[in-house]
């Protein structure tokens, strides 16, 4: 009998000769690969390393001024010494089987050390520990370097927590004890998945590795995502110009206008039917109209930031004012799109056209004095090197956009995904949102090139004249028509304090929100979510600071989409029968979402160019 008792003990090892196959399979892909990468190499010619997000002058810098200062950076390695030798205290109690208060802990937000054995197993408790020491005293001794210029001070900053981040041992097999148990309980056979996973996305990325963040065939435009019904009634080399169906017995004489950036694609405010912004807007009453981008290509490398207005949302305007015989309009801009927003309105004002009644603006930055953490990729010599490679081909590759953004959040967005697809060997599991994150879209390098130095280096846009268009000088405080800001507390994109600055140029009537959150879900969060709150202060004045705004305003439960509807219908309550695309003065060229938004990435040629 011991012999089938000691069977179900330990369970059957795999067949040696399909491990053996496993193997060599993933040995011929991987040489494959490798081969195939180093040709590419070849013929493209050998080059010197360049530096060309400065990164390595910035450390450089670092440790000159850390060097200058030895009796500062020897007391730092003592403070470290310590904190380990309390360290090696705490894991003797603990081993020994006493309690004792840990000398590191993380965040209550932070999911890398979510699972219990960080916690209960004292050695994967030193490891964990032991990592967050070391993290915090790198983190400390090179975030505040005296005589550091303050722009390779934010440059060492982000960098080194991304190297930080990179070390975690929650990203290593041996020390992640989810891992760890994964790899026991299958006999490996997670860390082949991974490896196959590995190779499938290098190979989808033509040699460059592209993190799977979701299974991108659950989802059809039209069918699960972008799912509100409409039509497409007007197209331009620029857009498309979508009107959405009506679903109430009467709606507002308004129209509403959305203006979403073109650096991401529209829908990520039609998900779904629960959390859809344009769904919520058509069953409140508004004849909704929304922008779909062009994703551009070589065809559009001349296209200009007045493009978008006069080919963009002038042309939108012209093409509302068509079908509806609306001469007003209530406009949005979600980031960038609020940004074109306001340069739109004050060349209207500057044209004495009062098309546009009331604006909103989704976390719109106006004032790029303060940029965040995206400061960090702007400087002279990288936007240079982006120019470079932009005018080259006309445009700037979606994907290495996306590639800056996600480094801004990498445990959420880069590690937690090669822990779950190489180390887990799991499939990324279906997700709406990662799937609208991944539908990355090109921009036009003139375009780009404009705002990327009128606006965030030079700051034009809030200097009246400093940016013109058609000639025509652009002055914010010419912007009399009644504003409403809604900004995220947590929005590492727009942050929120730069978005109030800018809110206080408009010369009329602005009601400034703060919602929960960050950039998207901050934004995408429905009344019946009954989420994250918002901040309001009813002043008639915005006060000079966004901390002395703060401190007058008082948080309110649920969603701000509430609060807006009510503002934006107090300024015209006036009703007509509804609206169908169909209908209209204007030919309905296709259903919604259209067909630009349907344009995707070749993720292949993408990464491999």
């Amino acid at each position: 009998m011991a012999a089938p008792e000691t069977q179900h003990m330990h369970p059957e090892l795999p067949d040696p000769k399909e491990v053996a196959r496993t193997y060599a399979e993933v040995a011929q892909r991987a040489s494959h690969l490798i081969s195939e990468h180093v040709q590419r190499q070849l013929k493209k010619g050998v080059s010197a390393p360049a530096d060309e997000l400065g990164i390595a002058q910035a450390f450089m810098d670092m440790m000159a001024k850390l060097l200058a200062n030895p009796y500062k950076l020897a007391q730092a390695q003592m403070n470290l010494v310590w904190d380990y030798f309390s360290l090696w205290q705490h894991s003797m109690l603990r081993f020994m089987g006493v309690n004792a208060a840990p000398v590191a802990a993380p965040e209550k937000s932070d999911k890398r050390f979510k699972d219990e054995e960080w916690q209960e197993h004292f050695m994967f408790d030193f490891i964990k520990q032991s990592y967050l020491i070391a993290a915090r005293h790198i983190h400390d001794t090179v975030c505040c370097v005296e005589g550091l210029e303050e722009q390779t001070q934010k440059k060492v900053n982000f960098y080194t927590r991304q190297y930080i981040d990179a070390l975690s041992p929650s990203n290593f097999a041996v020390t992640n004890p989810e891992v760890f148990r994964e790899t026991v309980k299958s006999h490996g056979q997670n860390l082949l998945k991974g490896l196959n996973n590995l190779l499938r996305d290098v190979e989808e990325g033509g040699g460059n590795l592209r993190v799977k963040m979701t299974d991108t065939t659950a989802f059809e435009l039209g069918k699960n995502v972008a799912t509100t019904p409409g039509k497409v009634v007007f197209q331009t080399d620029m857009m498309q110009l979508i009107q959405y169906s009506p679903s109430t017995e009467n709606v507002l004489k308004r129209p509403l206008l959305i203006i979403p950036p073109w650096i991401n694609k529209f829908y990520i405010l039609d998900l779904r039917e629960k959390n859809s912004y344009i769904k919520w807007c058509v069953d409140q009453g508004h004849t909704v109209f929304v922008i779909s981008w062009v994703n551009p290509d070589e065809r559009q490398a001349e296209k200009t930031f007045e493009s978008y207005v006069k080919e963009g949302v002038v042309a939108a305007l012209d093409a509302i004012e068509k079908q509806t015989g609306e001469k007003e309009v209530n406009a949005a801009g979600y980031c960038l799109g609020g940004t074109l927003l306001s340069t739109t309105l004050a060349y209207l004002a500057a044209k004495k056209d009062k098309r546009i009644a009331s604006a909103t603006f989704f976390t719109t930055m106006t004032d790029f004095s303060e940029p965040g953490e995206l400061g960090v990729f702007i400087d002279e010599g990288q936007v240079s090197s982006l120019e470079k490679k932009m005018f080259e081909r006309g445009y700037l590759e979606g994907s290495e956009m996306a590639g800056t953004f996600n480094m801004m959040r990498a445990n959420d967005l880069i590690w937690s995904f090669v822990v779950n697809n190489y180390l887990m060997g799991k499939d990324p599991f279906p997700f709406d949102l990662l799937y609208w994150n991944s539908d990355s879209t090109r921009m036009p390098a003139k375009m780009h090139s404009f705002y990327l130095r009128k606006m965030y280096m030079e700051n034009r846009l809030v200097q009246p004249g400093g940016v013109e268009i058609d000639g025509v000088p652009i002055d914010l405080g010419k912007i009399k028509v009644p504003c409403y800001f809604i900004s995220a507390i947590e929005d590492h994109i727009a942050p929120w304090k730069s978005t109030y600055m800018g809110a206080r140029n408009f010369g009329g009537p602005v009601r400034f929100v703060l919602g929960g959150s960050g950039h998207i879900a901050g934004i995408v969060n429905p009344p019946a979510a009954n989420k994250y709150g918002y901040w309001l202060n009813p002043v008639a004045k915005l006060p000079a600071t966004a901390d002395a705004w703060f401190e007058g305003a008082q948080q309110q439960p649920g969603s701000w989409w509430t609060d807006w509807q009510a503002w934006v219908s107090a300024h015209d309550t006036e009703q007509v029968a509804p609206r169908d695309p169909a209908k209209g003065k204007l030919k309905a060229l296709e259903d919604a979402p259209g067909s630009f938004v349907k344009i995707r990435l070749d993720a292949h040629k993408a990464l491999a160019s």
